[in-house]
């Protein structure tokens, strides 16, 4: 039986944590996700190449890209699955195409369905305890894949659901070993799950996958003997930031800019002298300049009561715009003003850009550096990133 719907008011946090095979230099195993604007929906891929290395990740790739793509445009189960095996290539030397997945489609204010061809099984933790939805098997018919099986699962999900799946070199993690001869294995994967969210309720989907992977190779005694990946879909209250960069078109707008940094129930970041100017004389308060070089190539950040940060604007967002393009789970940020942003926004789910319209004579000087693009456009650019690479919800506002 499916449960009826409750509260569908949630961020759906996405992340994905891996560790490669030992000593190669790619993964094997692929994640991908989606977020579909229009429909209100996100989609997640994991998929595990047979073996290691290139060719590993080859067949995860293709697998991992039809996937997604066939999951978006709302394809039958059945009719996914035969093509992805139609398709892919076959090992010269074992004379099998093989690849697993583990589709997870989350419809915002809908179901969400479950989708697993050899992957381990998914977990749903709810709470602290785990939640079981109607598990169905699907066998496939068709002469090239008959008796093959796929699982397949549809719920309604609650705010604070965990939706946690990996690939093979998690639950076969210490195999051979004598604290797990057979590997960690899905019951006791589960149950460090669940130690872990009790620890820590709030536990965010990137450190819970870190540490589940980081468990594994523990288990492997720091050399991973295969491709080791855990995905992780949480369901969670938004957090919300604000960032303004830019005095208002015109000077009767600094009150309405004032006012909306004002009453924004979020963390809040201002970018630019003139606009941190602007509204610090609309809240009555005082801007109090800092001389810590964190990044010698911005300036240093200032401060203001009710503001998490104050930055430099045009040169420090060109910045941002740099490191999140470059980002990937393994980047270390420092301690600079891009820096800081960057943590803001990759920490935030749902993020508000007030943008002045005013022109910086500054920025149209001839002798500044080519590369320096007005505000407008590096705005855009970090918009589309955060929404496509990050997965953020992004709201522009012109002022």
């Amino acid at each position: 039986m499916i449960e009826t719907p409750v509260e569908t008011n949630f961020h759906i946090e996405v992340s994905c944590q891996q560790k490669y095979y030992d000593g190669e230099r790619i993964c094997g195993d692929v994640f991908m996700s989606s977020r579909i604007k229009e429909e209100n929906r996100v989609v997640a891929v994991l998929s595990d190449g047979m073996g290691h290395g290139v060719k590993a990740n080859v067949l995860a790739t293709l697998t991992a890209t039809m996937a997604l793509n066939f999951t978006k445009e709302h394809k039958q189960i059945e009719r996914t699955a035969e093509i992805i095996m139609n398709t892919l290539p076959v090992c010269s030397d074992r004379h099998i195409s093989y690849s697993t997945f583990t589709i997870v489609d989350i419809e915002m204010d809908g179901m969400v369905h479950i989708i697993e061809y050899d992957n381990p099984l998914a977990i749903i933790v709810r709470g602290t305890k785990i939640f079981t939805p109607n598990w169905k098997i699907i066998t496939l018919e068709s002469e090239l894949n008959k008796g093959k099986q796929l699982r397949t699962c549809s719920f309604y999900p609650r705010k604070e659901d965990r939706i946690v799946f990996w690939s093979d070199g998690v639950a076969q993690s210490g195999m051979g070993s004598e604290k797990y001869p057979f590997g960690w294995g899905i019951d006791m994967m589960t149950e460090y799950v669940l130690h872990q969210v009790e620890k820590e309720p709030e536990i965010a989907a990137p450190r819970l996958g870190a540490k589940v992977v980081n468990m594994a190779h523990v288990n492997d005694f720091y050399h991973s003997k295969d491709d080791t990946s855990c995905a992780v879909i949480y369901l969670r209250e938004p957090r919300k930031l604000l960032i303004t960069t830019g005095p208002p078109f015109n000077e009767e707008n600094d009150k309405q800019l004032g006012d909306a940094v004002r009453d924004f129930q979020g963390k809040k970041i201002i970018c630019g002298a003139t606009t941190g100017d602007i509204i610090a004389r609309e809240l009555g308060e005082k801007i109090t300049d800092s001389f810590e070089f964190e990044d010698p190539d911005l300036p240093p950040v200032s401060y203001m009561p009710g503001i998490d940060l104050i930055t430099e604007g045009i040169l420090t967002l060109g910045k941002v715009n740099e490191i999140l393009k470059r980002y990937t789970n393994n980047s270390k940020l420092g301690k600079g003003p891009a820096d800081s942003i960057v943590k803001l926004l990759l920490d935030s789910d749902e993020i508000t850009m007030i943008i002045g319209t005013k022109i910086n004579i500054a920025h149209q000087d001839p002798n500044l550096p080519i590369e320096l693009e007005i505000r407008r456009t590096v705005v855009k650019r970090i918009a589309r990133l955060l929404e496509e690479k990050f997965l953020k919800e992004v709201k522009v506002t012109y002022i």
